[in-house]
């Protein structure tokens, strides 16, 4: 028997949001939006995923409400995407599967989270509750950190860009390459 393309059957809320989040590139997509990549090419060459599937998935999760595009440069036209409220409320579940899949395929920890606005240096509990302070912390002041299992010389400016301690949902700062010597 064919599987089906869609959980139309399914009384289910599970299954009604994997028909928006369930392709296997758009929770990563999502992941990088909330590490702050707003810029087609640089989902491009972080996630390293086909161009008519980055097209098509950045298409639905605008129609969806979970990103929006915003205009940037004006000539030629280009935007960018930014999350929406609809797309920071995936949080919850990126950072549980993060967490799953930390404990079940990770020997060493790639990312770490923390308070920003505390100033703790302890990290984050499983639920996303500061320890020092006691509290829920909202995503905009969780402090994002590079773990030891990262490589410390990526190849992508976005994973070079990651390896700096930043806050979450804060457009990342991407250094443009650096040219060669000029050719006489």
């Amino acid at each position: 028997m064919a599987l089906g393309k869609d959980y139309a059957t399914q009384e289910c809320s599970l299954a009604r949001a994997l028909e928006i989040v369930g392709e296997r590139w758009t929770m990563l997509i999502v992941r990088d939006a909330l590490y702050g990549v707003r810029r087609y090419n640089d989902f491009l060459v972080h996630l390293g995923i086909p161009r008519a599937v980055l097209a098509a998935r950045l298409g639905t999760l605008t129609a969806e409400g979970i990103l929006r595009k915003q205009r940037y440069q004006e000539s030629p036209p280009r935007d960018e995407y930014v999350l929406t409220e609809r797309g920071i409320a995936l949080w919850p579940a990126l950072r549980a599967l993060g967490l799953w899949g930390r404990e079940h395929y990770c020997e060493v920890p790639l990312r770490a989270y923390r308070h920003a606005t505390c100033g703790t240096e302890e990290l984050l509990g499983p639920h996303g509750e500061c320890p020092a302070c006691g509290i829920f912390v909202p995503l905009a002041d969780i402090e994002l950190l590079p773990g030891p299992g990262l490589d410390p010389d990526p190849a992508d400016p976005v994973s070079r860009a990651l390896l700096r301690p930043k806050r979450m949902l804060e457009p990342l700062e991407i250094e443009a390459p650096v040219a060669g010597p000029a050719r006489p």
